[in-house]
C-alpha cells in the first residue's frame, strides 16, 4: 500500500548509499524520506545549479524529477532486477534562484515490465515550481553500487 514504512534496514541502506552516489553529491541531493510507493528528496540550491540568467536551470528540474519518481517505485522491485528510466516528461512552472527544492515522488503504477511515476517539485514555500512523470523499465541484473545485496523492501 502507497505511503507504508518500508524494512528500516532497506531504507537505511538505500538512502546512505544513493545519498553519497556521486551524481546525487553533485547535486546537493538527498533522499530525506522513502515509504512503499513514495519518496522525499531535498536540494539544496547553490551556485552551481543556476543557469546564465540566474534561474536553476531545467536539467537540474529534470533531474530531481527522474531521482523522486525512480527512488518512489525502486521498492516495488523485486530483488535482481533493476529499474531504468525509459522517457521523462517535465513542466517548468516556475522560476527560482535560491533555498531549497522539495520533490514528492509517487510511484501511480508498477508493473511486469514498466513503471510510471510522478513528481511534484516545491520551492520553501511550497510553490509548485515542477512536475514531471516518469516511465521506467524493469531489467534483470541492474543492483545498487555499494549495496548488492539490499534486505527485503518490506519488513
Amino acid at each position: 500500500m502507497a505511503g507504508e514504512e518500508l524494512n528500516p534496514k532497506y531504507k537505511e541502506g538505500v538512502t546512505k548509499v544513493v545519498n553519497q552516489s556521486p551524481y546525487f553529491s553533485l547535486l546537493s541531493m538527498q533522499i530525506e524520506d522513502l515509504k512503499w510507493g513514495t519518496s522525499l528528496l531535498v536540494v539544496k540550491l547553490e551556485e552551481k545549479h543556476l543557469q546564465p540568467f540566474g534561474y536553476v536551470h531545467g536539467g537540474v528540474m529534470a533531474s530531481v524529477v527522474d531521482a523522486a519518481t525512480f527512488w518512489a517505485t525502486f521498492p516495488q522491485v523485486e530483488n535482481g532486477l533493476g529499474l531504468t528510466t525509459v522517457e521523462i516528461k517535465v513542466n517548468y512552472l516556475a522560476p527560482v534562484q535560491k533555498g531549497k527544492l522539495r520533490a514528492e515522488g509517487r510511484c501511480i503504477k508498477m508493473g511486469k515490465t514498466l513503471a510510471l511515476g510522478e513528481a511534484f517539485v516545491r520551492d520553501e514555500e511550497g510553490k509548485l515550481i515542477a512536475h514531471g512523470t516518469s516511465t521506467m523499465m524493469v531489467l534483470p541484473g541492474l543492483t545498487v553500487k555499494g549495496y548488492e545485496e539490499l534486505p527485503p523492501a518490506r519488513s
